[in-house]
């Protein structure tokens, strides 16, 4: 990559064509690759990650140095910082990876057709996916793994916040595939942190990439959207709603509304808006909204919510649609179930939504009528997450309604085509 990167400071352009061109010869071996030689590039990325540790945390610990220098918030310094802890998540995330069925050449359906033809649908790599993401390191080891157990080559772009990080955890991927045989290029990383590099991905790159996806804040997310001329997986905003109902057993809502916020404040699926039932707002509102404050939560709240609550800082109109990413959240008093389903569907981002409730009918009214990549019951909103799903990791939640929706792991980055076997017959 030496020379790709004395290239990159006099044509940014030729440099992404080079990798466009790059990654997709290294796409047509790695479509037909072995399950086994996938797994075993897999696994000798994982113990390249937890042997070179003291290499991504010194690379980190200058990332982080200077996203403190450059004012970052305490919600994108928790997105970039690396510790022994979530680089061994990291390794166990790719291994959980390597363990999943192989999907590529998987029979989704098959048919037989009265003139003696059969009909196999099958699982095939999309072909080259483009990763624009900010912040979040990790997202390095993540989507280089997914995209590799789908038969994908991948050209990665991560943001200047984490460019050392991503560095250090890019170069454990190149060792994995190395091992194993398979092309390096199979597993690439933009080396300049120009703006000109994410415009070229976007405009495809010559026709090599065939799906980009973005993972960052809504003006990265809005730009791609807006001028990708390739087929996007992205959601804009994870503004999540935790809806507390009648039903609700008070012990668990406590426990959910506190996860589900504060557990982690900075992802996407951290709730942003509480919706409480008014007909519990005696019971339920206060004890929340205490166990909330006393972690650390700032509450902004609705007219109702600051009677029971003084302390609540006055919601405003664009606090309903406000991913905050912080230890913040807007709370509101509806009128059951209905007003709740109302406010998500006007406010969402058709992300994230859960019900606490013990009332059956109300828990399936809430899920037929609210339209979002995800919808839980009973559960905290933070585990809207491809690893809580059972699929190693995820490359980021689609919240639109094309080809992948919520958490897009391995199956959702293939595609598929017809195989059709006959036995000489010709059309009439």
């Amino acid at each position: 990559m030496l020379r790709v990167r004395e290239r990159a400071g006099n044509d940014v352009a030729a440099l992404m064509a080079e990798l466009g061109a790059r990654a997709r010869a290294a796409a047509r071996p790695l479509a037909v690759a072995s399950a086994g030689r996938k797994s075993a590039a897999l696994l000798a990325m994982a113990e390249a990650l937890e042997a070179n540790k003291g290499k991504i945390l010194a690379a980190n610990a200058v990332d982080m140095e200077k996203g403190k220098a450059a004012g970052l918030s305490n919600a994108l310094l928790d997105r970039l910082k690396l510790d022994e802890k979530r680089i061994a998540a990291m390794a166990e995330g790719i291994r959980a990876i390597a363990a999943l069925e192989d999907p590529v050449g998987k029979v989704i359906a098959e048919w037989d057709r009265p003139n003696g033809l059969h009909i196999e649908r099958v699982r095939t790599p999309l072909g080259v996916i483009g990763v624009i993401y900010e912040s979040r390191p990790n997202v390095t080891a993540d989507a280089g793994a997914l995209c590799l157990k789908a038969g994908n080559a991948v050209i990665l772009r991560g943001g200047s916040d984490s460019a050392n990080s991503s560095a250090a955890i890019h170069a454990c991927l190149v060792e994995g595939l190395r091992k194993a045989g398979l092309p390096e290029d199979a597993i690439q990383r933009v080396p300049v942190t120009d703006r000109e590099a994410v415009g070229e991905m976007l405009k495809g790159l010559g026709g090599n990439l065939d799906v980009i996806v973005p993972r960052g804040g809504r003006s990265l997310v809005e730009r791609v959207q807006n001028e990708a001329r390739v087929p996007v997986f992205a959601h804009l905003e994870g503004i999540c709603h935790l809806y507390i109902d009648r039903s609700a057993r008070l012990d668990m809502a406590t426990t959910l509304a506190v996860n589900a916020k504060m557990r982690r404040t900075g992802i996407c699926g951290a709730a942003e808006t509480l919706l409480v039932d008014r007909a519990v707002a005696e019971s339920h509102l206060v004890p929340i909204l205490k166990a909330l404050a006393a972690a650390g939560c700032e509450i902004r709240g609705d007219e109702g919510v600051r009677e029971r609550f003084p302390s609540a800082i006055p919601a405003k109109d664009e606090d309903w649609r406000t991913e905050y990413l912080d230890a913040i959240i807007s709370v509101k008093l509806v009128d059951g179930i209905s007003e709740a389903i109302d406010h998500i569907e006007t406010h969402s981002s058709h992300h994230t939504e859960a019900i606490v409730a013990e009332d059956a009918a109300a828990v399936e009214r809430f899920f037929n009528e609210i339209d979002s990549a995800i919808l839980l019951h009973n559960a905290s909103t933070q585990f809207a997450d491809g690893g809580e799903f059972g699929m190693g990791a995820e490359i980021g939640i689609a919240t639109g309604k094309m080809h992948a929706r919520g958490p897009v792991g391995v199956e959702q980055l293939t595609s598929f085509k017809y195989r059709v076997h006959g036995s000489g017959q010709t059309r009439p």
